[in-house]
């Protein structure tokens, strides 16, 4: 393995396994509040929010974390600018006091408080909060990552300005999107095999810990339409691949559903986060393997994920459960101590089973999305382990793995803008 794979690698894990607290979009909202509120100097007097449609399609059917249950991209903006605390990333409004959140209420009555628009043909996750109060104006400006603060305004001068990162899997210079360009499935495993994992233990530890402590919160309480206790419930013969279904699932449900308690990410995205790790966590417990091969476990199964949206980008009309998912049960087959080629035929059966599955949103329903990709990947394991493989030429099947993965970014980023546009058009609409 290249010396600056193995240093990519080690931060690439670094960088995307970070803690969030609920649905991601939301909170980056809450989180350019936050920030616009800290720069204007006063608590807000009038407020604009403007978002792209894939921030706005992920925070109409999710619950804000400590809101009292409310929806919203205003109850979101209103939230961050009252009670958030800017310093603290993604998880900005972890320390919303009552008063607080009453405050928030009691603003968000008055309906001209804070205006939303959507902002048009611009990046996939673009956010920008402007704010008034006591004659001065504030504005911040996030683009192409949760917390990537491109612009800062106060008064019409510009305190601050950067580019915004380049898309996934497109040229540019943003830091993260270079280091991704070493991703491959082949030097993915032998990173694993070999890293120093002290250097990249803290993360992972975290992933453990935080998403294995909402997924116990979802099985415990009710949340959404508990898929993750349904899925437990109906496991009379403890299948040990339905309690992993099961175990992302409720860790959904429950970050749906406006638990506050903190998840360790992936690809920007809490949910696919918990999709990455529970499944790997669920078969490392049941087969009592060595704790520091279930880390291993984890890089494959993070790395794999990774690997796959950095071509499709971190919104989009693609349902990332799939990439998840398939990482997932990457990571269990190296746990199970299968090599290269029995993980990229995996990769392969997945793909070519389940891409194409729909994001229309942030919502409670994403809890059996997660189950059913996961299912999905199961499946793509196990005919693979009966010596079935899908060829190239059937469908977007290349004649390599990585071309495969390509093929099916293409398809996700390009082909289903269109997609994109109509989901949000009839989310939108009346109907």
């Amino acid at each position: 393995m290249r010396n600056e794979s193995y240093d990519a690698y080690v931060r690439i894990i670094h960088a995307e396994l970070v803690a969030a607290m609920g649905c991601t979009e939301p909170i980056a909202i809450a989180y350019c509040a936050a920030k616009t509120a800290q720069v204007l100097g006063f608590q807000p007097e009038r407020m604009r929010v403007a978002c792209s449609g894939n921030i706005v399609k992920n925070v109409m059917g999710v619950v804000v974390p400590n809101s009292g249950g409310e929806k919203g991209i205003d109850v979101a903006a209103v939230l961050g600018a009252v009670g958030g605390n800017a310093d603290l990333g993604l998880e900005v409004i972890s320390g919303v006091t009552d008063g607080q959140r009453a405050k928030a209420a009691a603003l968000l009555k008055d309906k001209d408080y804070c205006r939303c628009e959507v902002i048009e043909n611009g990046d996939n996750l673009h956010i920008a909060v402007t704010a008034e109060a006591q004659g001065h104006t504030a504005t911040v400006e996030i683009r192409g990552d949760h917390t990537h603060i491109v612009r800062i305004q106060k008064d019409g001068a510009t305190l601050f300005s950067a580019d915004a990162p380049a898309a996934e899997g497109a040229s540019g210079e943003d830091e993260l999107t270079a280091l991704k360009e070493y991703l491959s499935v082949e030097e993915i495993l032998e990173f694993a095999d070999r890293v120093d994992l002290e250097q990249v233990r803290q993360p992972l530890e975290r992933q453990i810990d935080n998403n294995s402590r909402i997924s116990l919160e979802g099985l415990t309480n009710d949340y959404g339409v508990r898929v993750g206790k349904s899925l437990l419930k109906k496991n009379t013969g403890d299948d040990l691949s339905t309690r992993a279904r099961a175990m992302a699932a409720a860790g959904s449900d429950a970050r749906m559903g406006g638990c506050a308690m903190p998840v360790v990410i992936n690809s920007g995205s809490g949910n696919q986060g918990i999709t990455v790790s529970m499944p790997v966590v669920a078969y490392a417990n049941d087969m009592g393997v060595p704790h520091d091969k279930l880390l291993r476990a984890l890089i494959v199964s993070n790395l794999i994920s990774i690997h796959q949206k950095r071509f499709l980008g971190n919104l989009s009309a693609y349902c990332g459960a799939t990439s998840a998912a398939c990482g997932a049960v990457c990571g269990i087959a190296y746990l199970c101590g299968y090599g290269y080629e029995t993980i990229a035929n995996t990769i392969t059966n997945t793909l070519a089973t389940i891409s194409g599955m729909v994001c229309d949103g942030a919502k409670p329903s994403c809890a059996a999305k997660i189950a059913s990709a996961l299912d999905a990947a199961f499946m793509a394991f196990e005919l693979q382990r009966e010596g079935g493989v899908f060829a190239p030429g059937e469908g977007l099947v290349r004649s390599d793995v990585e071309k495969t993965i390509r093929a099916v970014g293409q398809m996700g980023r390009e082909g289903m803008k269109s997609t994109d546009s109509e989901i949000l058009d009839i989310m939108l609409g009346d109907g």
